[in-house]
C-alpha cells in the first residue's frame, strides 16, 4: 500500500509544511519534537543513544576526516576562554 501525501522533499510536501507552520506556529513543531524524544528515551536503553553517538562520530571521520574534529575543537577552547574572559570582566 502506497503512503498517503506528496513525496517526501517535493514541492507540494514543502507547501504542506509551509502552511502547518503558518496555522499552528514553529512553537508547535518544538513540542511536537520534545514529545517524540521523550517518548524514545522512554523505550530505549542509554546505551542506544551510546550507539547512535559512536555511529554519527564515525560518519563524520569518514566524511571529514580527523582534523575536522581536531579543528571543531580547537574552536571550542577558544570560544569557552572568550566566554570566560568576558565573565571574568563583569557587566558591562
Amino acid at each position: 500500500m502506497a503512503k498517503r501525501g506528496p513525496k517526501p522533499g517535493s514541492e507540494a510536501a514543502k507547501r504542506g509544511g509551509q502552511a502547518l507552520r503558518a496555522k499552528y506556529g514553529p512553537e508547535h513543531f518544538a513540542v511536537m519534537g520534545k514529545k517524540g524524544a521523550a517518548a524514545l528515551r522512554e523505550r530505549t536503553e542509554p546505551a542506544y543513544f551510546v550507539e547512535v553517538g559512536r555511529k554519527g562520530g564515525e560518519a563524520t571521520k569518514a566524511r571529514y576526516g580527523q582534523d575536522y574534529f581536531t579543528r571543531i575543537g580547537r574552536l571550542g577552547v577558544e570560544a569557552r576562554r572568550t566566554l570566560e574572559e568576558e565573565a571574568s570582566r563583569g557587566p558591562a
